[in-house]
């Protein structure tokens, strides 16, 4: 949340937390956006879960609904397939709209369903609807950053469309950097820090006294000022080494 100025974000209720009633939807809803901060929470389902949405929509929480193909129960529905397709699951596929729209959510996601029933669902509810594998007809859209970016080269879900080759170009980099750091050429002057000269001579004479076995020195520092600053960098006065002799103070 905290890199999001502008965004409405909005977070799924875990599976698992509401499907048991509202109360424990009440509870797990709340407490996730005292933590979060996020503006919203989203729950799939339609129908049964009209009532989960309507408590928590009277307690002054926004809730998104999500229905078609709804990942959280998708070992119920025979796997990641077309729903709405026949028209006994595409009446459903309404009546669950309809049911969200009348329990009081704001928006409702159409996920994998035809282009011709989700254009249906967004004209018979008054509130937007967000699709993800349901056609160009829906309020808007939202797709998994993954598959807009590449990420996955071996996986490409059909409604989703690549946008950025993101896994090559990642592995192309780190070869590349891999690379730079074997042959020396990174980190390069550009990428490096640099101290005074002066400061550096002072930290060699004073380790390599502490190295011949004496305490290191610390150059006791003046209130303020030139001397202060002379005396970080050279030692108090008097201690500096007469012309002609040895550079280290016995």
């Amino acid at each position: 949340m905290r890199g999001a100025s502008r965004a409405h974000v909005i977070v799924d209720l875990p599976f698992g937390t509401y499907q048991t009633g509202w109360q424990d939807a009440m509870r797990a809803a709340t407490r996730v956006l005292r933590e979060t901060g996020a503006g919203a929470v989203k729950l799939e389902g339609g129908v049964r879960v009209a009532e989960t949405v309507e408590r928590l929509v009277e307690a002054g929480i926004p809730v998104m609904g999500h229905i078609g193909l709804t990942p959280q129960s998708v070992h119920q529905l025979g796997g990641f397939r077309v729903q709405g397709k026949t028209p006994r699951d595409g009446v459903r596929v309404i009546s669950d709209a309809k049911a969200l729209e009348e329990a009081g959510a704001y928006a409702i996601v159409l996920e994998t369903i035809p282009t011709a029933l989700a254009h249906m669902v967004t004209e018979r509810v008054r509130v937007p609807t967000i699709g993800i594998g349901a056609g160009p007809f829906c309020s808007g859209q939202v797709q998994v950053l993954h598959d807009l970016l590449g990420l996955y080269e071996d996986f490409e879900p059909r409604h989703a469309r690549r946008f950025l080759e993101g896994a090559r170009l990642s592995r192309e980099a780190l070869v590349s950097y891999r690379r730079a750091v074997a042959d020396g050429t990174f980190p390069a002057a550009e990428e490096s820090f640099y101290m005074d000269e002066r400061a550096l001579r002072l930290i060699e004479r004073m380790t390599r006294q502490g190295a011949a076995g004496r305490q290191p020195e610390t150059p006791p520092a003046a209130a303020e000022g030139p001397e202060a600053e002379r005396a970080e960098l050279y030692g108090p006065r008097g201690s500096e080494p007469s012309s002609g002799g040895s550079t280290d103070r016995g």
